[in-house]
């Protein structure tokens, strides 16, 4: 997981005006504004997809990646409502957000122990074939936000969303690999653990520079 500061952006704009913050992709704040609202579609679309698809085929992976696809709709959508914002408040949505993602990693945790206990075995196939489109989908999104990811707390935690949710779909097709191969569903459950994991590191990483960020704009003479 990458450190929560890159490039110099923990405290370097604690001045906190109205704009001022993380680096704008090349094309300004209305082109950042377009691709967020696109990511936030595709990323409600996928959710739905998701959770029908893991309903049907019992899978513990899908469903913890259908949350997932689901979070980051309200991360995209704080992200447009803060975006122009002063740093204060980008700052403090990028804490709710990073709170929100730790939360859904630790509710994947558990829902894994308990799936494990019952012993499910999930549809392989169904599984290898939503976890294709979703990768796909977010790919095109982590495409889109790259130039974003150096930016303030609130622009890199969309990045880092982004990021997570491709490594998550390339673990949901490895563990369809594994229940077809081996006919049990461990591999299902330890993918819902890999999820969770990789929500945790997000979560610590946001909040981290998050509160750096905070306690920088305090504590110029201003503020």
């Amino acid at each position: 997981m990458a450190g929560g500061c890159c490039g110099g952006s923990c405290g370097s704009n604690g001045g906190g005006g109205g704009g001022g913050g993380g680096r704008m992709p090349r094309g300004g704040q209305a082109d950042y504004r377009r691709i967020l609202r696109l990511a936030l579609v595709v990323n409600a679309l996928m959710f739905a997809i998701e959770m029908v698809a893991s309903i049907e085929a019992q899978s513990m992976a899908l469903r913890a990646d259908a949350l997932d696809f689901l979070a980051d709709a309200a991360n995209y959508g704080v992200s447009l409502w803060v975006l122009g914002k002063a740093l204060e408040w980008r700052s403090r949505a990028a804490i709710v957000k990073g709170l929100s993602l730790g939360a859904m990693g630790l509710w994947v945790l558990g829902s894994t122990a308990w799936n494990a206990l019952a012993g499910t075995v999930p549809d392989a196939p169904v599984m290898s074939l939503v976890g294709l489109l979703a990768l796909a989908a977010n790919i095109s999104v982590a495409a889109l936000l790259f130039a974003g990811r150096r930016g303030d707390a609130n622009m890199r935690s969309v990045w880092l969303c982004s990021r997570n949710d491709a490594l998550a779909n390339i673990s949901v097709m490895v563990a369809a690999a594994g229940v077809w191969n081996l006919g049990e569903g461990w591999p299902d459950l330890l993918v819902g653990t890999v999820i969770a994991c990789l929500a945790l590191g997000a979560a610590w990483s946001i909040l981290r520079q998050a509160t750096a960020e905070l306690r920088a704009y305090h504590a110029t003479p201003a503020h």
